[in-house]
């Protein structure tokens, strides 16, 4: 069924709470968990949506990385129909070398 108010995502139908949840992930995660940028912000699925559309509001399942690189390098690994299992790993990872930088 049809719904006005989602949005499709890659076969799967966007949540009309989705844009609540973003937010609410935004306000308590306000940094990228990459390289600590606190502007041009997307909230990114470690489980894809359209994989996984059960998870698409779970908090547990929301990571913070800037739009512009983090985002497609850390979550997308430079292909945006690819994902990356491990983004919340390889961020901190990466997050601790520019933080430590010397």
């Amino acid at each position: 069924m049809f719904n006005l108010f989602s949005k499709k995502i890659r076969c799967a139908t966007r949540s009309p709470k989705w844009s609540t949840v973003r937010k609410k992930h935004l306000e308590q995660n306000p940094i990228c968990i990459a390289c600590g940028k606190k502007k041009q912000l997307e909230v990114h699925h470690k489980k894809p949506v359209h994989i996984h559309p059960e998870l698409e509001l779970d908090p547990l399942n929301l990571v913070t990385l800037c739009s512009s690189p983090c985002h497609i390098i850390f979550g997308h690994l430079m292909d945006w129909k690819s994902w990356n299992i491990s983004v919340e790993m390889d961020a901190t990872v990466y997050y601790n070398k520019v933080k430590n930088k010397p």
